[in-house]
């Protein structure tokens, strides 16, 4: 972490600004700088991860993860995530722009977000995004952002808040 190598996601306990409040400072996620350390610490070849080959379907999320968490990171942004301790609700990130933004991240062609989906019924004030391999799609509550386009639509949500 000192070295600028690696940093902590922490967990929050409850989906609500300022999120720096309700860090749980027992639980955190580490991600490297970016893509490339994560590959080279996993000892891959970037080919089979880029080709999807089967034996490294489990492991692209993680990179998908790593992927996203480099962009808010380099954007200024302070990733957390959300979950329960004893439910399957887990939230990848939350961002807080303005208000918190909760964002789901899939790496392959299912992108069934059910955690999400159950948070925003919970809090209908709130907006997600969901980052996948599929195409832009807006829907009531949450947006679908290929992944291509997630450093541009992540800076559009900051000018828009003012924090660009």
């Amino acid at each position: 972490i000192d070295a600028g190598l690696v940093f902590k996601v922490m967990r929050v306990n409850k989906i609500a600004k300022p999120l720096k409040f309700y860090e749980d400072l027992s639980a955190f996620k580490l991600f490297t700088l970016d893509v490339g350390l994560l590959n080279c610490m996993a000892e891959t070849d970037p080919k089979d991860i880029l080709l999807g080959e089967s034996i490294f379907e489990e492991y692209q999320g993680a990179f998908t993860q790593q992927f996203i968490a480099s962009i808010t990171r380099s954007l200024g942004l302070i990733p957390y995530y959300y979950t329960k301790e004893n439910a399957k609700l887990e939230i990848d990130f939350l961002c807080q722009l303005g208000k918190v933004l909760p964002i789901e991240v899939k790496s392959g062609k299912n992108v069934r977000s059910k955690s999400l989906m159950t948070l925003l019924q919970k809090h209908p004030d709130l907006t997600g995004v969901r980052f996948s391999l599929k195409p832009y799609d807006m829907q009531e509550q949450f947006t679908n952002v290929p992944l291509y386009l997630a450093e541009a639509y992540l800076r559009d949500l900051m000018s828009h808040e003012g924090h660009v």
